[in-house]
């Protein structure tokens, strides 16, 4: 069964589907965001986690002081190797 609805009732109608879809079409783009924000963090966390392992584990490095200007991401090597 079909219902027939006044025309004020069918206008209203209208107008809450496409506020519904408005609010609806909102809510997917803040959550994309904020999802994109989360992949974000978690790389950026990964990443410094990789950083920081990779500091303290690599052989040939001493003290955290980089070996000259030219090079200031370049660490010294251990003292007594080549």
């Amino acid at each position: 069964m079909t219902e027939t609805f006044s025309k004020s009732r069918q206008r209203a109608e209208i107008a809450f589907g496409n506020v519904q879809s408005q609010f609806f079409a909102k809510n997917k783009a803040v959550e994309e965001l904020e999802s994109d924000v989360q992949s974000q963090q978690a790389k950026t966390l990964r990443l410094r986690e990789g950083a920081a392992f990779q500091g303290t584990q690599r052989p040939g490095l001493s003290n955290g002081r980089s070996c000259c200007k030219t090079h200031p991401g370049r660490l010294d090597p251990t003292p007594g190797r080549p």
